[in-house]
């Protein structure tokens, strides 16, 4: 199959197979007589295991750890899922993060009226609170900046 055959067959496009190739996630791709790129059903295989695992977050770096690991017959299962535990670590970070984000907007979100007074409770909050005189003199002096 050439590239834009398995572009088609796995859903990747043909700029991330060539630099799927390129970081070394998957070989180097046979070359037919006249220069282009031929892929086997391995090929494919590696394709569609590096699309999943992306479709679940993994990084590059990861991925090319269980390439690694799936390539091994040798190797323990135990590896497999600590690596697959310390994602879902991050994964639950990550959600953690954004059910914040989203707790902090919708509050935002509440408290502004949405009508047609200048005030917004949102922009205000975006903005942080404002520096008290003593603050902005306190930054000054350990800034070293004399106040004209």
């Amino acid at each position: 199959m050439n590239i834009g055959e398995v572009a088609r067959a796995t859903g990747v496009s043909a700029r991330m197979i060539r630099h799927y190739e390129q970081i070394g996630l998957l070989p180097p791709a046979q070359r037919s007589m006249s220069g282009y790129r031929q892929y086997g059903a391995s090929d494919l295989h590696t394709l569609r295991f590096i699309q999943q695992a992306r479709q679940l977050g993994f990084g590059i770096g990861q991925i090319g750890l269980l390439l690694d690991l799936w390539r091994d017959r040798q190797r323990p299962s135990a590896e497999v899922k600590a690596l697959a535990q310390a994602h879902i670590g991050e994964l639950d970070a990550k959600i953690a993060e954004m059910q914040r984000m989203r707790a902090t907007l919708a509050a935002l979100s509440n408290a502004c009226h949405g009508d047609d007074r200048p005030d917004c409770p949102i922009l205000e909050g975006l903005a942080g609170p404002q520096p008290t005189d003593e603050v902005s003199n306190e930054r000054i002096a350990r800034q070293g900046i004399r106040k004209p």
